[in-house]
């Protein structure tokens, strides 16, 4: 009789801890990772994004945002992502994985907003690019991200901002990336690649006068107690990529990753309708706080332009293959 009763109950513990187990297989806790603090723009449309997966999957994924690069700096991150120890994430494009996906932050690709759509949105040439980019590193690209056109934020006046041919004697702080540096250059600043983390000091104690690689949004959100003038030059084009571990992905269910897929389609939707207005706004926002605006005239704009694709994209191509970056122009120049 006891050994009857404690074979019912092992029976019955394991019906329960395989309902157990079943259920937690069936509902996707998924970490997704940012680079901006709490409650900036992105925060805030992810989590928007993030209850509408949770509603349409009904239940079934589940997203924990980490603000502020808590899991580690975006190159970190895209590395933990390839793996699978991160699983999703909105951010810039990672270089040092691949130097091909310099093609995202190319200068001067696009020359206005409706440009960038077609480039970096759905179908567009760069799009396509990182979507193949990404995948090779086990990674499955769900959205672009547009964020600004890029410039140049300054702790002190400009100098010949509008000339870019003339030397301005202005040493500024770019990101590790080849086309960042070479760009600050060939505009006529003298560039120097510091990390995110220690650019901050390094304008606020002089070590550098300015900071490339950002635009208005970034340098509010990161640097707007060190700016006192914002020359809005379009340096680049700013996009980041929703991406999420291939892997993890592929082991959703189907309707989970419909609600993914869906979500993640409305999510860049919405914000091409919105980012050009953001920029304006942050500037705005940059001028309230007390930074001169330095608005450059469409010729000035032209000339940068002009200027950094001749000196700058061959070397680029160079670094990321010339026959591959060049098969990427011609599309665009299609």
């Amino acid at each position: 009789m006891i050994l009857k009763s404690l074979k019912t109950s092992l029976a019955m513990a394991t019906v329960l801890s395989g309902l157990t187990i079943g259920s937690i297989a069936e509902a996707a806790a998924l970490k997704i990772s940012h680079i901006r603090p709490q409650g900036a723009t992105i925060d805030m449309e992810l989590k928007d994004f993030a209850a509408k997966v949770e509603e349409s999957s009904k239940g079934d994924v589940k997203l924990k945002i980490f603000a502020a690069s808590a899991l580690g700096d975006y190159t970190t991150v895209q590395e933990r992502i390839s793996v699978g120890a991160v699983d999703m994430a909105v951010q810039p494009a990672a270089t040092a994985a691949d130097r091909k996906m310099q093609i995202s932050a190319f200068p001067y690709v696009a020359e206005n907003w409706k440009q960038a759509q077609k480039i970096y949105g759905p179908g567009g040439a760069i799009y396509d690019a990182m979507k193949e980019l990404y995948a090779k590193q086990d990674i499955t690209m769900l959205a672009a991200y547009p964020v600004y056109f890029g410039g140049i934020a300054l702790n002190r006046d400009a100098v010949n901002p509008g000339d870019a041919n003339a030397a301005k004697g202005i040493k500024v702080r770019v990101p590790g990336i080849k086309s960042f540096q070479l760009t600050a250059d060939a505009l006529g600043y003298i560039s120097s690649p510091i990390p995110f983390s220690e650019a901050f000091t390094a304008v606020q104690t002089g070590v550098v006068d300015g900071v490339v690689g950002s635009g208005a949004e970034g340098y509010y959100a990161s640097f707007r107690d060190v700016v006192k003038t914002y020359v809005p030059i379009n340096t680049h084009f700013e996009v980041w990529y929703m991406i999420i571990n291939s892997g993890t992905f592929a082991d959703l269910d189907d309707a989970s990753r419909k609600a993914l897929v869906d979500a993640a389609t409305k999510f860049e939707a919405q914000r091409w309708t919105k980012a050009e207005a953001d920029q304006g706004a942050f500037e705005q926002k940059l001028a309230d706080y007390g930074a001169t605006i330095v608005k450059l005239s469409d010729n000035e704009l032209a000339a940068a332009a002009k200027k950094a694709r001749a000196e700058v994209w061959p070397q680029i191509l160079s670094d990321v293959g010339a026959d591959w970056g060049q098969s990427i122009l011609d599309k665009i120049a299609k």
